[in-house]
C-alpha cells in the first residue's frame, strides 16, 4: 500500500507474473503469500516449490526459506539436518537471515551439536551487517553470558540497535 491502497489479490497477481518470468524476488514473495495465505489460501506445498525454484536460481533467500521449510515441516517432511545444511549454505553465501538461523541451530542443537560460541559468532556477524533479529539475539547472549563473557553494556548496545529498527522485544528489554 505504498502510494496506493493495499490490494493483496493484485500483489499476488503481480508476484505470480514475476515468478513466471523467473524473478527470484517474485518467487520468494509468492512463496510467502502461499505459506501464510496472503491474498490466497494457504498452500505450503506450493510455497516449498516456489522457494525451491528460487534456490535453484541461486537465491540465498530461497535457500534460507527452504531451510525454514525443512525445520518446520512446511510443504515437506521435517528434516532438521537438511535445515541446518541449507542455513549453513545461505550463511556462507552472505545471507543475514541464514547467519541468524544457523546461529539458532548452534544455540539450540538443531541438526547439529550445541555450540554457544559458534552461535555467538554467527549472531555477531549478522548483527554487524544490520539484521535486527540477530542484534536482539546477540544482546541476549551478552546479557546471559552465553558463548561469551557476560557484558551488560554490550547487551544494552545491541538491544538499542535492534530497538532503533523497531524491534519491540528489544525495547522491552531496555
Amino acid at each position: 500500500g505504498i502510494g496506493t491502497n493495499v490490494n493483496k489479490s493484485k500483489a499476488l497477481e503481480l508476484y505470480q507474473k514475476a515468478a513466471d518470468l523467473g524473478n527470484i524476488s517474485g518467487l520468494n514473495n509468492l512463496g510467502q503469500f502461499y505459506q501464510y495465505g496472503i491474498g490466497t489460501k494457504i498452500n505450503r506445498k506450493k510455497a516449498f516449490e516456489l522457494y525451491q525454484e528460487a534456490a535453484n536460481l541461486g537465491s540465498t533467500t530461497g535457500i534460507n526459506n527452504l531451510g525454514c521449510c525443512y525445520e518446520a515441516g512446511i510443504g515437506i517432511r521435517i528434516n532438521k539436518n537438511k535445515a541446518f545444511e541449507l542455513y549453513q549454505k545461505a550463511a556462507n553465501l552472505g545471507n543475514m537471515s541464514g547467519m541468524n538461523d544457523l546461529g539458532r541451530c548452534y544455540l539450540c542443537g538443531i541438526g547439529t551439536n550445541v555450540d554457544e560460541k559458534e552461535a555467538f559468532t554467527l549472531y555477531k556477524r549478522a548483527a554487524e551487517l544490520g539484521n535486527w533479529i540477530a542484534q536482539y539475539n546477540l544482546a541476549s547472549m551478552y546479557e546471559e553470558g552465553k558463548g561469551t563473557v557476560k557484558n551488560v553494556d554490550k547487551a544494552i548496545y545491541w538491544y538499542k540497535k535492534a530497538a532503533l529498527q523497531g524491534d519491540q522485544e528489544s525495547k522491552n528489554e531496555l
